[in-house]
């Protein structure tokens, strides 16, 4: 039946007009984009018909999110293809995982992919173009199209800190909504910070209740402020809750992956048990920002068996492979002045805290491996040397991203000069009202574009570059819709990257950006206003 599909699709599709660039609606741009004679008319009449039950649930969500273009909701069933319908099937044998081919024509519409993933990828593309397509009385005119897509790069992330502000999980939800209709694939899910627990651990309850939870916070630029709001904060992702969104984006075809800090950014953690840090504390979990000097003790073993215990649930809620463990900004003064520390490097035979660290990852990662995981560290696990098989996540520029790949480590391109979105997103932030934001330098949307992965590499040196990431850490980001001001539209820049790379033209993004705009407007995202009225 698929081949039979694959030749009808061929047979409908040979008449090729260019009346309409549906290159320049998709954000990602496909692949290959033709337009065709013809067009389909999308009515609260038209089914979407699913050749298995796992791909009804893809249909469900493409009619959920219809409707707020349509303004009504289309109905999905487990069906064999017909006429008059948008039809979703999987060919394995032909397609690659992550490819798929979309094929409106006069009589139907058509979506084959090489996994249910590639489907509901297709089906992004299918919304962003009802949404530019002319509606009347209930009918949305959708101009004939074949397309033909598929990524560049296999990981396409993106990360939300909620230890600096904790969000509802109806909030992450949508956060997940945002990432799928971009066609992003993971989600790095940072749960643990100086600043605040957020992951409920069973085995150690007072997490919950002491490392989630901060006196107060500071009020304004860290570096400046010495204003407190005089307010208890924090709070816990249960466990329930957690399985709860992994779920969902399961359900969207994102991989969720939690990070668990070490051996630094731990101090709710030794706030709750101090016996896990150098000194023995006291401790308080942070009320300001930036790198404490307190971090897990590398020399006695009861810090690894707490973390083991640790990891042991959180394997139980991610059944993604790869757990990410931290490894920046980790200060060794503690280490240096530790005995325990001390032994460690004598009796280990290292030379110094920077093999130390290197030891202490190694020994976390050995333990994950045994059990089928790997991890992602960021680039400073570089120091002291890594493992083949650990990936880095580039985030001080992309020198650390390059080395590692040069080593023959697998990389995640997350540079904070292009990626970090969490940054001020026009040259002038106070002349063009920009909320409180990292000050450092401005990444505009164009410069998130303008990423370059393979900067610095050879062609055999590129291959360990699995793919691309923003992070958006929330120091300033207290609200969900100043979450959404700072996501949006640059997620849509990393997106090409990670999808389209080769295939890039800004100037046809752009355009392409004013069309997607309006299902933004339609969705009701708090997107950031700069771009679109012109400014950067």
């Amino acid at each position: 039946m698929k081949r039979i599909l694959l030749v009808v699709f061929a047979i409908i599709c040979t008449t090729v007009v260019y009346a309409v660039d549906y290159a320049n609606v998709i954000v990602p741009r496909p692949v290959s984009c033709e337009a065709v004679e013809g067009n389909f008319a999308l009515t609260p009449k038209t089914v979407v018909r699913a050749e298995s039950l796992s791909l009804v649930r893809a249909g469900e969500i493409f009619a959920e999110d219809l409707e707020v273009v349509l303004g009504k909701t289309l109905i999905v069933k487990k069906s064999s293809p017909r006429t008059n319908a948008i039809n979703l099937s999987v060919d394995a044998t032909t397609l690659e995982s992550e490819q798929y081919m979309l094929k409106i024509t006069n009589v139907g519409v058509w979506i084959v992919g090489g996994s249910e993933r590639a489907v509901f990828f297709g089906l992004q593309s299918l919304l962003q173009i009802a949404a530019a397509s002319p509606l009347s009385n209930d009918t949305l005119t959708l101009a004939a199209v074949t397309i033909a897509d598929k990524p560049h790069f296999e990981y396409r992330g993106s990360m939300l800190d909620v230890c600096r502000h904790i969000f509802a999980v109806e909030d992450v939800k949508r956060y997940i909504d945002i990432l799928a209709l971009h066609k992003i694939n993971k989600f790095h899910w940072h749960l643990t910070e100086d600043q605040g627990w957020r992951i409920e651990i069973k085995q150690y309850p007072e997490l919950s209740h002491v490392g989630a939870y901060r006196h107060q916070t500071i009020v304004g630029r860290n570096r400046h402020s010495k204003v407190y709001d005089n307010t208890y904060y924090g709070g816990i992702f249960t466990q329930e809750e957690v399985k709860e969104i992994v779920a969902y984006a399961a359900e969207r075809y994102i991989d969720v992956i939690p990070e668990i800090e070490m051996p630094g950014h731990a101090v709710a953690a030794l706030t709750t048990y101090p016996y896990l840090g150098c000194s023995g504390g006291p401790y308080e979990v942070w009320t300001r920002w930036g790198i404490s000097k307190n971090i897990f003790c590398a020399g006695k073993d009861t810090t690894f068996e707490f973390i083991e215990n640790v990891l042991t649930e959180v394997l139980e809620l991610f059944p993604y492979k790869y757990i990410h463990i931290g490894g920046d900004e980790a200060p060794r003064d503690e280490w240096k002045k530790c005995p325990h520390c001390q032994k460690r490097i004598k009796d280990e035979g290292l030379k110094d805290e920077h093999q130390l660290q290197s030891y202490f990852m190694e020994r976390i990662e050995r333990w994950l491996n045994e059990r089928g995981r790997s991890i992602i560290g960021w680039d400073e696990i570089l120091q002291g040397g890594i493992s083949k098989s650990a990936t880095v996540m580039s985030w001080r520029g992309s020198k650390g991203g390059i080395a590692a790949a040069k080593l023959g480590n697998h990389v995640i391109m997350a540079p904070n000069t292009h990626c970090y979105i969490d940054y001020y997103q026009t040259s002038d932030h106070k002349a063009n009202g920009e909320p409180l934001g990292n000050g450092r330098f401005p990444v505009t949307l164009r410069k998130t574009y303008d990423l370059d992965p393979y900067v610095g590499l050879n062609e055999e040196q590129q291959k360990f570059i699995k793919g691309v990431q923003v992070n958006l850490w929330t120091e300033y980001i207290s609200t969900f819709d100043h979450l959404q001001h700072m996501l949006l539209p640059r997620l849509a820049a990393l997106a090409e990257t990670g999808w389209s790379y080769g295939n890039k033209d800004y100037s046809d993004f752009s355009r392409r950006m004013h069309i997607l705009r309006k299902l933004y407007d339609k969705q009701g995202f708090n997107y950031a206003p700069y771009f679109f009225n012109g400014i950067e």
